[in-house]
């Protein structure tokens, strides 16, 4: 069953296309990851999807709805849970804090007890501040905080760019997870390598265009993509 299906979106800043043309679907329970290099319109695909890029045309369809009228929030109430590259959590909050503030939940209490379960070093420190936990404890408070409003589907932008080198692995391992928490993921990635190699299907892009898309396996077995977008992360 296909979840998202994006056809010919175009749309940047002002009167600059940042993304010339792009079609792309994701499958139900699937993770797709979308990889390209430095300014190929990877995180400005991601804000299209969720409504917070300022000119879009084409077609967005969630679950076969268009979400192209929407406000970001209606996006968000849909069933589209979105993590940023950056603030993602609040600092001077405490980890039961940042999940306690988040609005539009339904029985709050039980879905925060769920997240706990879910996410066990949460629950075991939900008195810390966010603002002392490590990048890849923040990154898990991240993605509950996205989960708190029971998402059908997960937009990450860019979820191990500030990670240090060692947590990396964990990141991929945590996003690999969240199918079977019944969310199906899109990832955007710089470390295309290591994200293709937990998704089931990927797409390269390159100066805002699909250059390449299909199968993750058959992707990371291509020579063209491995020589001109895959590197060696």
């Amino acid at each position: 069953m296909t979840l998202l299906d994006i056809k010919d979106v175009r749309g940047g800043y002002g009167e600059v296309d940042i993304l010339n043309g792009i079609s792309l679907s994701l499958q139900k329970g699937e993770i797709l990851t979308v990889a390209g290099t430095n300014g190929a319109g990877k995180s400005t695909l991601a804000k299209a999807i969720v409504g917070l890029l300022p000119r879009v045309s084409g077609g967005i369809t969630f679950e076969a709805r268009d979400l192209l009228p929407l406000a970001t929030e209606d996006r968000i109430a849909a069933g589209i849970g979105y993590v940023p590259q950056v603030a993602n959590v609040f600092g001077s909050m405490s980890i039961l804090e940042n999940l306690q503030v988040v609005v539009g939940v339904r029985d709050q209490a039980q879905r925060i007890r769920e997240l706990f379960e879910a996410f066990p070093l949460l629950g075991e420190r939900k008195r810390a501040r966010a603002g002392s936990l490590s990048g890849g404890e923040r990154q898990q408070l991240a993605f509950a905080r996205a989960l708190m409003t029971r998402p059908r589907l997960m937009i990450l932008d860019e979820p191990t760019a500030a990670l240090a080198p060692a947590k990396v692995a964990e990141a991929f391992a945590l996003i690999k997870r969240l199918p079977e928490l019944g969310v199906s993921v899109l990832v955007v990635e710089q470390r295309a390598r290591q994200s293709l190699a937990i998704s089931d299907n990927g797409c390269i892009l390159d100066g805002g265009k699909v250059a390449l898309a299909g199968a993750a396996r058959s992707l990371l077995d291509d020579p063209k993509a491995a020589e001109l977008y895959l590197g060696q992360h």
